[in-house]
């Protein structure tokens, strides 16, 4: 239900202000003309707050009552709910439960007999007799958020280890999903979402319901055949068969522990009947684990031949796809095919050997031999011309030491710039002839 203390709802910061709630509670004008700011006001303060109360409940649905009672403040209620309500059904964002309902073809809403018959004759005479607008006890699907709870109901069987059996019973479902779905109607009306996408199938066998989910989450889900009904009958019978065993394994301990208490009180023949008791018992476990693995060879072999009908569809699928790639690819076109690359790299050779004897062709009136004789001419005429070396020295080498070299003038060190370098051309020459004479006559 969304009837809910005030202490316990998360509300927007206006509503702490008396003065814009004033506002907010007061009804909508006849028109929007009248004062559409006003009106879109009002709309976008009551519209996500709706959705919102309905997300923090955990419901996917909403009445026009409960609403009243919920958003009750200092003893007054909204008076435009219903104008709001009528806005989201027209926009899309709600839709009236009952439609909702039989949108989707499924044969086990028994719990919805009042919802399909009652309801929609309630809306119908309403509109017979003139009167318009939104029921007080009307119930109205929230679109956005039945899908959000039909995802986690979804993913949630996916991650448990019901998911391990291709089908699985409603009433256990249901129970899993507890903490997820706040009520049975809000679990029901995600069932109700999960077949309308074709995520789930529900088949009422012999009065109990069956649910068959998709594989992966964009798959389509297949009806429930013969087989799916099969493995549900003999999952219910190992289910059934280890109960027995486990009633009859708490038996067989009982009989056990009487015999113990005959024995120490001194009777005898009542020791012997429980031990008898206790065999018959342990007999029937016996039995009942041949059963049961039996039952258990059967569902592992369905289970296998499902697994492998689903590898062969998908080798099946591709081998299509690689036939429909290799459609136009045969053994001789690809022949021909090398043979035009080979034809291609020979014709490619040709071209360069012709492009390579172009020079010699162009350059055929010179004698190769000639040219290598005058070569060897030159070579020769190079190693026979002197080499202007010069003269050797006729005195002798003196005994003693040279003296040291003069100092010379700082000017003579400094290294001329390129602007004074035709300048100081003369100059440095005579200054080497000074120099070499002053050496000499040291000598």
């Amino acid at each position: 239900m969304l009837s809910q203390e005030f202490s316990e709802m998360t509300f927007p910061r206006e509503w702490d202000d008396d003065e814009r709630m004033a506002v907010l509670f007061s009804a909508f004008k006849q028109n929007r003309d009248v004062n559409p700011l006003d009106w879109d006001s009002k709309m976008k303060f009551w519209t996500p707050l709706i959705l919102d109360v309905a997300k923090q409940k955990g419901v996917v649905w909403v009445t026009l009552n409960e609403l009243k009672e919920t958003f009750r403040r200092k003893g007054s209620i909204p008076l435009g709910l219903g104008t709001v309500l009528e806005s989201m059904i027209r926009q899309g964002a709600l839709r009236c439960e009952s439609d909702f309902v039989t949108s989707v073809e499924s044969g086990w809403i028994s719990w919805g007999l009042d919802l399909l018959l009652v309801k929609p004759l309630k809306w119908t005479f309403s509109t017979m007799m003139g009167s318009s607008g939104v029921q007080p006890e009307d119930s109205f699907v929230v679109k956005q958020l039945i899908k959000e709870k039909a995802d986690e109901v979804y993913h949630l069987f996916q991650d448990s280890s019901l998911s391990t059996h291709p089908v699985v019973p409603f009433s256990e479902l249901q129970s899993l999903c507890n903490t997820t779905c706040q009520d049975e109607k809000t679990f029901k009306l995600a069932m109700l979402q999960l077949q309308a996408e074709k995520r789930a199938a529900v088949l009422d066998y012999k009065g109990e319901k069956i649910v068959k989910f998709t594989r992966t989450p964009k798959a389509k889900v297949a009806s429930l055949n013969d087989v799916d009904i099969g493995v549900y009958q003999l999952m219910k019978s190992e289910k059934l068969l280890s109960e027995r065993m486990e009633l009859l394994s708490k038996e067989a301990e009982r009989c056990k522990e009487e015999a113990r208490c005959h024995v120490k009180n001194g009777k005898q023949k009542l020791a012997l009947r429980s031990l008898r008791a206790k065999k018959r018992a342990e007999k029937q476990i016996d039995g009942f684990h041949l059963k049961l693995d039996t039952i258990q060879a059967i569902l592992d072999r369905i289970y296998s031949a499902q697994t492998d009908t689903t590898v062969t569809d998908a080798y099946q699928a591709g081998l299509d796809a690689l036939k429909l790639a290799m459609k136009d690819v045969t053994v001789e076109k690809t022949e021909n095919l090398m043979d035009q690359i080979q034809e291609m790299c020979d014709t490619q050779e040709d071209i360069n050997r012709t492009l390579a004897s172009l020079g010699t062709e162009l350059s055929g009136d010179t004698d190769m031999d000639e040219l290598e004789q005058e070569l060897d001419y030159i070579l020769e005429n190079a190693e026979m011309q002197p080499v202007d070396l010069p003269e050797v020295p006729i005195k002798p080498l003196p005994s003693e030491p040279l003296p040291a070299l003069p100092d010379l003038p700082e000017s003579l060190l400094e290294l001329p710039c390129d602007s004074t370098k035709e300048k100081n051309k003369y100059a440095l020459e005579e200054d080497l002839d000074t120099l070499m004479t002053h050496m000499s006559l040291e000598a």
